[in-house]
C-alpha cells in the first residue's frame, strides 16, 4: 500500500456507491483509482474538479485498476472553491487534462506545473480572467511544443498579438492583458486547436463555454 498525492480531473460512478476516480499524480500518471462504498456527501466534499487529494492506494496485479483507500484532502483550495469563476476556471482546465492527457502518461514535471497553478488560482483575489489562456500556454510547454509566435499565428492568425503578450509578460502582467469576452474564448479555441492539431487528441471542452458567458466583458 503506498500513500499517494493526485489531482481529480474527473469522476465516473461505478454501481450504486462506488466511483472511478481518475487522477494525475507523480507516481501514476494519469490513472484511474476504484473507490469502494463512498457517500454521497464526500463525493460532494471532496470530488470536484483539480481537487488534490491523498490516499492510500492498493496495488494489484490483477487489475490495472488500483483500489484508492482514505482519500484526504491535501489542499482546502477555499479560494476555488468560495468562487463560481474559479470553480469554472477549475472546471476548464480538469477537462482539458482529462482529453489530452492520456492513460499512463507520467511526467513529474506536468505534474508540478498543475500543482503550481491550482495553488496560484486559489490564492488570486482578483484580475483572473485570462487565467486559463495564460495555463493553456504553460500546457503547451509542458507538453513538449513550442508556444514562438512562428509555432503558433497558423492557428491563431489575427489573435496572435494578444497571445504574444500573453507569453511576453510576467504573470501578474499577463492577467492584465485587455481581451474581450468574445477575444477570450477565441484564442481558448484557437489554442485548443493546436493541441488537438500536435496530441492527435480530440479536445472537445464543454465548459469553455461557461468562461464565454462568466468573462463575456
Amino acid at each position: 500500500m503506498n500513500n499517494s498525492e493526485f489531482i481529480l480531473l474527473h469522476t465516473t460512478r461505478y454501481g450504486e456507491n462506488s466511483i472511478i476516480l481518475h487522477t494525475l499524480s507523480k507516481e501514476y500518471g494519469r490513472k484511474g483509482f476504484f473507490i469502494r462504498s463512498i457517500s454521497r456527501r464526500s463525493v460532494t466534499s471532496l470530488f470536484f474538479p483539480l481537487s488534490i487529494l491523498e490516499a492510500d492506494i492498493m496495488e494489484t496485479g490483477k487489475s490495472r485498476l488500483f483500489t484508492a483507500r482514505n482519500v484526504a484532502s491535501r489542499y482546502p483550495l477555499t479560494g476555488i472553491r468560495n468562487s463560481f469563476s474559479k470553480s469554472a476556471i477549475s472546471m476548464f482546465i480538469s477537462e482539458v487534462l482529462y482529453r489530452v492527457v492520456k492513460d499512463g502518461m507520467q511526467d513529474p514535471a506536468l505534474y508540478d506545473m498543475c500543482v503550481r497553478n491550482i495553488l496560484l488560482l486559489d490564492a488570486l483575489e482578483a484580475d483572473f480572467s485570462n487565467f486559463h489562456l495564460y495555463f493553456l500556454l504553460e500546457f503547451i510547454v509542458s507538453l513538449g511544443f513550442s508556444p514562438d509566435p512562428g509555432a503558433l499565428e497558423p492557428f491563431l492568425g489575427e489573435r496572435m498579438p494578444a497571445v504574444a503578450d500573453l507569453t511576453r509578460k510576467p504573470f501578474a502582467e499577463a492577467m492584465l492583458v485587455p481581451l474581450t469576452g468574445e477575444a477570450r474564448n477565441d484564442i481558448a479555441e484557437r489554442l485548443l486547436k493546436y493541441i488537438e492539431y500536435h496530441t492527435e487528441s480530440s479536445v472537445k471542452v464543454n465548459s469553455l463555454k461557461i468562461l464565454h458567458v462568466l468573462f463575456s466583458v
